[in-house]
């Protein structure tokens, strides 16, 4: 059986209970969406970084002033929080990719130079000064490349996989239970 023709309640998937006072715990008063310095957001997003990302993420909400239909507007609020996190994640991610561009381009117009000043070291002679002047330039000019092949190489993929969380967040099945 093919994973589209099984049934959504039969698949495995990573459940965690959060036990609340009261459902207020978890919204700001003037805003539906979840606090942003919130003790629940961290436990959210910290449990779905650890679990494997191919199940299907659920959350339930065991509050003791809690009622069913406090489920529907506690879901969507949720669902929203994450896709904004999410959005700026992406954009974060864009940002990154710019100002490596950028610097890109600086590191290979430095490189360029100190190539440059390199050869015209060369031109004086084979002198221990022209050596060392040469040698130093070259280092110079690969040093400065460091930081856009750090940023085209490393930088983007915790923020990538944290938007990856984020996203999974935005659709996962929320359910309010009373205590």
């Amino acid at each position: 059986m093919t994973d589209a023709a099984m049934d959504k309640s039969s698949r495995p998937e990573a459940t965690i209970e959060i036990s609340l006072g009261k459902l207020q715990q978890l919204f700001n008063s003037f805003d539906p969406r979840p606090r942003s310095r919130s003790r629940c957001r961290r436990i959210f997003v910290g449990w779905a970084e650890e679990t494997a990302m191919q199940l299907p993420l659920k959350r339930s909400f065991i509050c003791r002033r809690a009622s069913y239909a406090d489920q529907p507007r506690s879901g969507a609020a949720i669902h929203n929080y994450f896709a904004y996190q999410q959005q700026q994640s992406r954009r974060r991610l864009r940002l990154i990719f710019h100002d490596g561009r950028i610097a890109l381009a600086v590191g290979i117009a430095f490189l360029f130079v100190c190539i440059l000043i390199r050869q015209v070291a060369h031109s004086f002679g084979s002198g221990t000064a022209s050596e060392i002047i040469a040698e130093g330039m070259l280092i110079a000019g690969w040093v400065a490349m460091w930081r856009p092949l750090d940023t085209f190489l490393y930088d983007w993929w915790p923020i990538r996989r944290r938007g990856q969380v984020l996203g999974k967040l935005s659709e996962m099945d929320v359910v309010v239970r009373p205590a």
